[in-house]
């Protein structure tokens, strides 16, 4: 899978470290002292490093865990995110990452102690206060599973926090490490959903939706917490009838027990990062489509963005509660 892993030359003895070269072992090993002498250049082509990323191994030295953007949330009034991963082996057109970082390689930060060290700390300051945690903000939080070994480590750890909850936000259907464990109460496996005739465009290397809809039902199955994300929606000419035939084919399959929350928003990029989008892909569909600039926010024009918005949220709520459902306001 990986030609080229780049190690921080301080971590060659890492367990974890020497697991992954142990599974890769035909890979070129290169030696650097930080990862961002190969993930920070300005000179490199993300479209055309996207064809064969690199991976790279490194420490997180601070920052491990971060305030959610405001409106970021799912029902608790502290709301935090953390990346052990940066970048994703997906390629989806609409995705921020590639506006926001310099290099298509992917960043695994091994020392994941150092994450939970924060995230217990931040439980304890307020024992008697719910704290969400959202993984899988700058990368996919399964995807790299097999490799990783995140969710295998990371379940058990929030378990043992009483007011800690975890949200694994994924497009993927790596769930085996989840399968033989038991469901986490305080856990919640949220997939990243489109429409088959949206996403086959734009989620590139992606699952297709029926995979992440047999992956879903396997979980819920077993007793995991479900979370769906509509998030972003999509504007297509006939987005009515395929976003009506979309929310019945996925909630043919929900079990209410199971599911936690859902969530939508609307397709939105900072005008820098979709700029640089722009110029890597200039003949995507997507970057097309009836946009404005807002504040430095791109995004559909107001009216297109309330129709959407309304229209898919009146269907939602014939399924679900409303108290299960958190719009997106970010």
């Amino acid at each position: 899978m990986f030609a080229t892993i780049y190690i921080e030359s301080h971590l060659q003895t890492h367990p974890r470290v020497q697991q992954i070269t142990q599974r890769f072992s035909q890979a070129r090993i290169v030696l650097c002292e930080r990862y961002g002498e190969v993930f920070n250049p300005k000179a490199q082509n993300f479209r055309l490093q996207k064809q064969q990323p690199a991976l790279i191994l490194a420490e997180k030295y601070q920052h491990h865990i971060l305030p959610a953007p405001s409106g970021y949330g799912i029902g608790a009034q502290r709301n935090y995110y953390f990346s052990h991963v940066l970048n994703c082996l997906y390629d989806c057109r609409y995705c921020f990452l590639q506006g926001m970082y310099q290099s298509a390689n992917y960043v695994l930060f091994v020392n994941y102690q150092d994450f939970q060290q924060q995230i217990a700390q931040l439980c304890a300051a307020t024992p008697d206060e719910p704290i969400h945690f959202f993984s899988g903000y700058d990368g996919d939080s399964l995807a790299m599973e097999p490799i990783s070994g995140f969710a295998a480590e990371f379940v058990p750890f929030f378990n043992r926090l009483p007011n800690a909850w975890l949200e694994l936000r994924t497009k993927s259907t790596q769930i085996r490490s989840l399968m033989p464990l038991e469901p986490a109460p305080r856990c919640i496996v949220a997939f990243s959903l489109a429409p088959h005739q949206i996403a086959e465009n734009v989620e590139a290397l992606a699952p297709s939706l029926d995979k992440r809809l047999e992956a879903l039902v396997k979980l819920q199955a077993r007793g995991w917490n479900i979370g769906l994300r509509f998030d972003p929606l999509i504007f297509i000419s006939d987005y009515q009838q395929v976003y009506a035939e979309f929310f019945a084919q996925v909630f043919a399959l929900i079990d209410l027990k199971q599911l936690h929350s859902v969530s939508l928003g609307v397709f939105r990029l900072p005008e820098k990062y979709f700029k640089k989008m722009h110029k890597l892909y200039p003949d995507a569909r997507l970057f097309a489509s009836p946009l404005v600039n807002h504040q430095g926010l791109v995004s559909y024009r107001a009216d297109l963005e309330r129709e959407l918005l309304e229209f898919c949220t009146t269907l939602l709520l014939r399924y679900i509660p409303e108290e299960k459902f958190f719009p997106c306001h970010s």
